[in-house]
């Protein structure tokens, strides 16, 4: 239990870094798309995909890297707040363009991922 409690906070420790080091690369001051949010969830989604096809039986691999790294990279509370901002500034489109790209982009980047793993 311990074991999977520090592969998961050693995972989400690499990717809470991996998704500042993001941040600093495509900085978003609250109007126009957030990019930076937008390309780590789409490649978490990938990650995670192409976790599921290759660690399928690698316990502590997926806690790693499924949970901890791609848990840590991912980001659903920035989403929400960055989509809730621009709701607030008045950028319908923007908003509209960002959560429908998310989900069906995340989504699709999920399996596309997946399917790489499998061949």
């Amino acid at each position: 239990m311990l074991k999977d409690i520090l592969l998961v906070g050693a995972g989400s420790f690499f990717g809470g870094i991996a998704r500042y080091a993001v941040s600093l690369v495509y900085k978003w001051g609250g109007a126009g798309f957030p990019v930076g949010t937008f390309l780590v969830n789409i490649a978490g989604c990938f990650l995670i995909g192409l976790c599921m096809a290759l660690l399928g039986r690698h316990a502590h691999l997926n806690l790693l890297l499924s949970v901890g790294f791609c848990g840590g990279f991912t980001t659903f509370s920035t989403f929400s707040k960055e989509s809730l901002q621009l709701l607030e500034a008045g950028d319908y489109l923007t908003f509209i363009l960002y959560l429908a790209g998310s989900v069906v982009l995340g989504i699709g980047a999920v399996m596309l991922g997946f399917m790489l793993g499998r061949g």
